[in-house]
């Protein structure tokens, strides 16, 4: 596996590069940005981001080159636009930017934040604290409950237990997660009904003052209302998957044999169904890690305001700030390739017979 695991990490390479230029594409080519905002700012008013920028050689404020003539720009002058592009990079053509950005980005320099003036590196490990507690009690509380009621639901598959457990699976699953935040808000955390839970912070105010037992309670207290949100709609997928994986062990001839042997259902069952059904749900580990870190937390972390990775993300989109833009789609990608090739790493330590570089 040593050999498959340096040609998979050579593979990112080329990945990456690959969808850092896709993205770079797509933010280059949208309407506004950094300058009309900080002329915005200047200006005393929120931006336009649908205003389009004039005839007159406004491509060039996207591209990089040339005078700036946007709507926004009007009435602005010219030294301060010189000098405002020149600050932001803005004054270099856009293939030489990106050489630059894919140049600091070899050595984890992600530049420094338009807006806030911090570098990015800062900044994401500031909020990434946020969005390593949402994501780690998320996934550790799905795949606690999915795959013991996944098995339990494949041991008594056509029950009524069954029955009555997929309905309600899927009933939470057709409940989308920033609808289900609304609601638990409204109910538990607004001032119409019950004020039970806080809002905006994971930790009261005096946090440092509590024993260590305290500040674990404290915490999961603060983290009740967002990780519920994020899980329920997450038992679903895993629990199907787990089922539907061990019913299909169930129903082949070698555990038919096996019983035929008399070999005690159990030994049969943790002995050679489980192993094997539980390489498909490995599989879906980078799947539901991502998407509770990144996908599910993103508009959690928005909704209840929570200073995290997502909300990062977000206000850099919301005020096009290309450097923190670039850093959480590169790290979040990096995330992902490191996370497949994980995947396949357990998959050879379940079942030695899975031989990944016989296949390349």
């Amino acid at each position: 596996m040593f050999a498959y695991t340096i040609r998979r990490l050579l593979l990112m390479i080329p990945t990456l590069l690959g969808i850092m230029i896709i993205n770079f594409a797509i933010i280059q080519a949208a309407p506004g940005g950094p300058i009309d905002v900080v002329i915005a700012q200047v200006r005393g008013r929120a931006i336009d981001p649908s205003a389009r920028v004039s005839a007159q050689g406004s491509e060039t404020q996207r591209q990089g080159s040339g005078e700036d003539r946007t709507r926004g720009a009007r009435g602005i002058p010219p030294e301060f636009l010189a000098q405002l592009r020149q600050q932001l990079g803005f004054d270099l053509p856009w293939y030489e930017r990106f050489a630059r950005m894919i140049a600091q980005y070899t050595t984890f320099d992600f530049g420094t934040s338009f807006f806030s003036g911090q570098r990015v590196v800062e900044l994401v490990f500031q909020k990434m604290p946020v969005s390593i507690s949402l994501g780690l009690s998320s996934t550790l509380i799905i795949y606690l409950v999915s795959i013991p009621l996944g098995i339990r639901k494949a041991v008594r598959d056509g029950s009524r237990f069954d029955i009555w457990t997929s309905a309600a699976i899927l009933l939470a699953y057709a409940i989308p997660a920033f609808l289900f935040a609304v609601l638990l808000i409204v109910l538990f955390a607004g001032s119409q009904f019950l004020q039970i839970f806080p809002l905006a912070v994971l930790t009261s105010d005096n946090h440092a003052q509590l024993t260590w037992s305290g500040r674990i309670l404290d915490r999961i207290w603060h983290l009740v209302l967002p990780v519920t949100a994020i899980v329920i709609g997450g038992f679903a997928t895993l629990t199907v998957l787990t089922k539907n994986s061990f019913l299909d062990e169930i129903n082949k001839l070698y555990v038919v044999t096996a019983r035929a042997k008399g070999l005690a259902e159990r030994r049969v069952f943790y002995g050679h169904v489980f192993r094997n059904a539980m390489l498909l749900v490995i599989s879906g580990v980078p799947g539901v890690v991502l998407s509770v870190l990144f996908y599910g937390a993103f508009l959690i972390e928005i909704i209840f305001s929570l200073d995290g990775m997502g909300l990062l993300g977000y206000q850099a989109v919301i005020n096009r700030d290309y450097p923190v833009v670039f850093a959480t789609l590169y790290f979040f990608t990096l995330l992902g390739l490191v996370m497949t090739i994980v995947r396949d790493l357990t998959y050879n330590l379940v079942d030695p017979r899975i031989d990944f570089e016989a296949r390349l």
